[in-house]
């Protein structure tokens, strides 16, 4: 039976910053989660930085002066070391903008995911394969309160207790079912792609259906929807909590597509709580009725962006490619993503390689893909070159 680290040591200093990392510096595999304060500020911060070892834990309390996750900058970026995370894509986010690179990455999420295991969770994982319980009530927690409630710091710890033993678990069982090679290739893609977080709100674009709207109507509930999305930044960052909280992304399309003209209206939109319309409903109104004054002026960009050319043949390698994937997987009893990721499916669809040579280039792709698949793909693909370019 496995045994593991007991209790949890806190590091709320710089000497025990470089304590810890001493001690860390030994161990071969590491567990690796953190917390940040998501779902209670306008632009979430690093709270903490858990890592643990089959014999010790750390909880780094990055918010106390000297607790610099650069420390740990040597440490990470070993590839030599393993660090297992679990869902790994938005903490190597927070770690880079604090200056951190992670290689060696084991991310026990993507693993699972690709072995088709139809539990992914942390949780899920702990107890089917340690029969350990782990409590979810604190997912959502205010990780910036200080000092921490016992239950909460017994959260972050129990995060990283478990996760080399089942890193170990889950890397053994990617060998037996020998697609560890894929999953590696998977993760060296999030730890190379990982940057930091892009300004809050950034990433925005309104989604909104074309269907039934002409030119003008899209145009106009387009233009609301970014004057809102403006606002709500705006309203956020003065009281410093997440931007859904003003307004989710669900009810500014609804507001855009709506266009109330009444507080009682306004209230009835999808996900508007009452706070907003009493704090901001004028405000709202007041945008709302001033894009479509624009509107009847014909002062509305009628987004008619130029497009680049058209190649007629990419839909048809797109549906070779998902073919393809599919019966690759049943005869390998693998899942399609094995085959060829959603990344490569997009890469080759967007530019066919022309041999396997030039297929053996493509990052990501991997010995073992060339060696399977590289001439069928190249043979698939043949006969839908890029046109239009």
């Amino acid at each position: 039976m496995p045994t593991f680290p007991q209790g949890a040591l806190d590091v709320v200093d710089a000497a025990g910053a470089e304590a810890a990392t001493r001690v860390l510096e030994s161990a071969p595999e590491l567990a690796v989660d953190l917390e940040a304060d998501a779902m209670h500020a306008f632009r979430a911060r690093l709270c903490f930085l858990q890592l643990g070892t089959d014999a010790d834990i750390f909880l780094f309390d990055t918010l106390q002066p000297g607790v610099d996750p650069r420390l740990l900058v040597p440490l990470m970026a070993d590839p030599e070391r393993t660090k297992f995370f679990h869902a790994a894509q938005g903490d190597l986010q927070f770690l880079a903008e604090a200056g951190v690179r992670v290689r060696g990455l084991f991310d026990t999420h993507r693993a699972v995911t690709l072995l088709g295991w139809p539990k992914v969770g942390l949780a899920d994982l702990a107890r089917e394969k340690l029969g350990v319980e782990l409590p979810k009530e604190h997912q959502q927690s205010d990780f910036s309160l200080r000092p921490l409630p016992p239950g909460m710091r017994d959260y972050i710890a129990n995060d990283v207790r478990y996760l080399c033993e089942l890193g170990r678990q889950v890397r053994d069982a990617c060998r037996e079912a020998d697609i560890l090679e894929e999953v590696l290739l998977d993760c060296a893609r999030m730890c190379d792609e990982a940057a930091a977080r892009p300004e809050t709100g950034a990433e925005y674009k309104p989604k909104l259906s074309r269907s039934g709207l002409s030119s003008t109507q899209y145009a106009l509930a387009h233009a609301i929807a970014q004057g809102l999305h403006k606002q709500r930044l705006e309203w956020a960052e003065k009281d410093n909590v997440p931007m859904g909280r003003m307004l989710s992304n669900m009810a500014i399309t609804d507001l855009a597509l709506k266009q109330p003209n009444t507080h009682k209206d306004l209230a009835r939109a999808a996900g508007v709580r009452g706070a907003v319309v009493r704090a901001h409903g004028d405000a709202i109104l007041t945008l709302i009725r001033e894009q479509q004054e624009k509107a009847a002026r014909g002062e509305l960009d009628l987004d008619r962006e130029p497009k680049g050319p058209r190649d007629p043949h990419r839909r048809k390698r797109e549906d070779a490619l998902k073919a393809f994937r599919i019966d690759q997987a049943t005869a390998r009893k693998v899942t399609p993503s094995v085959i060829l990721t959603n990344p490569l499916m997009d890469a080759l669809a967007s530019q066919p390689p022309a041999n396997t040579e030039a297929l053996s280039q493509l990052p990501y792709f991997g010995e073992k893909r060339v060696r399977l698949y590289g001439e069928k793909l190249v043979a698939l693909l043949a006969p839908y070159p890029v046109l239009g370019s």
